[in-house]
């Protein structure tokens, strides 16, 4: 049986930091991230990482250090090529304003769609399907035309049975 793979948004790692999973109250969180990114089943992409770089705070340390090793170029042909697909299909949409479209396409979140696409990873994401959106497009309004599943921090640490005892 061939093993999930999961490549993270940037939300995710930024909510955790900012929010539950703060790096002085539960450092365990971010030692089982680096874990399972140093056996393969959790990454994410170069243009989350220049995310995260334009800050100078700890998560921006961490991810310079701990999990440098598991953000994944998408200067590769195939994601290039899922890239395109991806924003044809954002294009060809009339429910999205030209300035969603736009912003979608100056961030990370097309490239981590077509990653996920060109690789077969699940995509993890704070964002939620939105039908009636217009000026944002968001992640999993994007999965779904290519049969991408995505799912929050909550439900990765579920799948892959992590427990904070």
């Amino acid at each position: 049986m061939e093993r999930s793979v999961y490549v993270l948004d940037a939300n995710v790692f930024i909510e955790a930091a900012r929010r539950y999973y703060a790096f002085d109250l539960h450092t365990r969180f971010w030692d089982i991230l680096s874990e399972h990114a140093e056996n393969g089943v959790i990454e994410s992409i170069d243009r989350v990482k220049k995310e995260l770089d334009k800050e100078t705070d700890e998560l921006a340390r961490w991810a310079n250090g701990s999990f440098s090793h598991a953000f994944r170029s998408t200067d590769e042909d195939d994601v290039i090529e899922s890239y395109g697909r991806v924003m044809t299909w954002v294009q060809d949409q009339s429910q999205y304003t030209d300035a969603a479209k736009a912003k979608f396409a100056s961030e990370p979140d097309g490239w981590l769609v077509a990653y996920a696409i060109a690789k077969g990873r699940i995509l993890v994401t704070h964002e939620v399907l939105v039908p009636d959106a217009r000026k944002r497009i968001p992640i999993p309004n994007v999965c779904e035309p290519f049969h991408i599943r995505p799912v929050d921090t909550f439900a990765m640490l579920r799948q892959l049975g992590v427990r904070f005892a």
